[in-house]
């Protein structure tokens, strides 16, 4: 008691004053506290492939949504006389001017810098040399159809000088029917980005609800649901999106987003499972049990919320596979019902033509291997963010 008392009669009245700023910015031994979501996106920027797969969605969101105001041409407007032009095309010259033949032996004027002019009417046909007579500025030439493709030749049967000259009128070409391809990239764009959200949308809302109940629940209950989880796992896909197509006698947009929607959120389910078989045993689900908390508030406010990493992750990881998903039912004529544009539906559409003109084919599926390159780079970056172990 002696030394106590010693010790308080050795504190003065200064002692006991407040610091000034600077001495309380000396005495702090911690940082600023930051949240989980914070940190997550702090680590997500950090991963150059996540952040090059956000600019890509950014971008096939502006080109499917924002592009086809820019644009003149429908994605079902077609025009026989330009059918199947390409990106690049070959052009004969005459007098420093350009002229095109199409396959369908239709001569038309190029202006320099690649826009498509006037056809140019024939003037008669020879039918015992297989050839068009045509009048261009004042001279007379021959096209030639004997040959395959047809060649434009002057009087003298010498074929004329060639050039080639990009498609200013169709950028990346057009299709067997005359269907300007960037076009139908556009909306295929949105067809694909459509399918993917509201299906994922699906998947989420009942992978996350079925999911939180049989892991909570546990026992008989979670037996039985995960049996049911394993009985639609093991029926294909596209046997479930026949079946929908016979319920609703057609194909279309509708029939996709329900076969992908009614089966992925299986995973989902899976997961999120998995993730409230752990939560469940830990201190703060046991103490909102004892003040009485109902289930749902106990998933809606605890557990959930805890597992919403993994919850992200799984979603964004099962765009890409939407994407692919779509594509494939198009391209087997499951998908969207004609003339609307896929993607898929566009790679079908290019197999009679793919060795004649294979960029038909290769626009399309270059737009479906971006499409899931993004979104897998983002959910590559969204697993790495949340990982704990990435915040060591």
């Amino acid at each position: 008691m002696e030394r106590d008392s010693q010790m308080m009669r050795d504190f003065t009245e200064k002692d006991w004053e407040a610091l000034d700023v600077q001495d309380r910015e000396e005495e702090k031994i911690a940082g600023e506290s930051v949240s989980l979501g914070r940190e997550a996106f702090y680590q997500f920027r950090k991963k150059k492939t996540a952040v090059l797969g956000v600019v890509l969605v950014l971008f096939i969101l502006l080109f499917a949504i924002v592009g086809p105001f820019f644009t003149t041409h429908s994605y079902d407007e077609q025009t026989l006389v330009y059918v199947s032009m390409s990106p690049v095309l070959k052009v004969y010259v005459i007098n420093d001017n350009y002229y095109y033949v199409t396959s369908g032996s239709k001569v038309i004027a190029i202006d320099q810098d690649g826009t498509l002019g006037e056809t140019i009417r024939s003037d008669s046909e020879d039918m015992t040399n297989k050839r068009y007579v045509f009048t261009i500025e004042g001279e007379t030439y021959y096209l030639n159809y004997r040959n395959s493709p047809s060649t434009l030749e002057d009087t003298d049967g010498n074929i004329l000088p060639t050039s080639r000259v990009l498609n200013k009128t169709y950028p990346l070409g057009t299709d067997d029917l005359g269907r300007d391809i960037l076009v139908r990239l556009m909306y295929g764009a949105r067809v694909s980005l459509t399918v993917a959200f509201v299906a994922t949308l699906v998947t989420l809302l009942i992978g996350t609800l079925y999911g939180s109940i049989s892991g909570y629940l546990g026992g008989m209950v979670d037996n039985v649901m995960m049996r049911i989880v394993d009985i639609i796992s093991a029926i294909p896909l596209t046997m479930y999106v026949i079946l929908i197509m016979v319920l609703f006698d057609n194909g279309g947009l509708v029939s996709i987003i329900i076969a992908i929607g009614s089966v992925y959120w299986v995973d989902m389910a899976r997961v999120v499972r998995g993730e409230i078989l752990t939560l469940k045993k830990r201190e703060f689900v046991g103490a909102a049990r004892t003040m009485g908390s109902s289930t749902g508030y106990i998933l809606r406010k605890h557990l959930i919320p805890n597992a919403l990493g993994p919850i992200i992750v799984t979603a964004t990881m099962q765009i890409p596979s939407a994407i692919f998903t779509e594509a494939f039912m198009s391209f087997i004529g499951l998908g969207v019902s004609a003339p609307m544009a896929s993607w898929g539906m566009m790679c079908n559409d290019a197999l009679e033509t793919m060795q004649t003109a294979p960029y038909q084919l290769a626009f399309p599926a270059i737009a479906i291997c971006i499409a899931m390159f993004a979104f897998n780079f983002i959910g590559d970056g969204l697993r790495d963010a949340f990982d704990p172990q990435m915040r060591k």
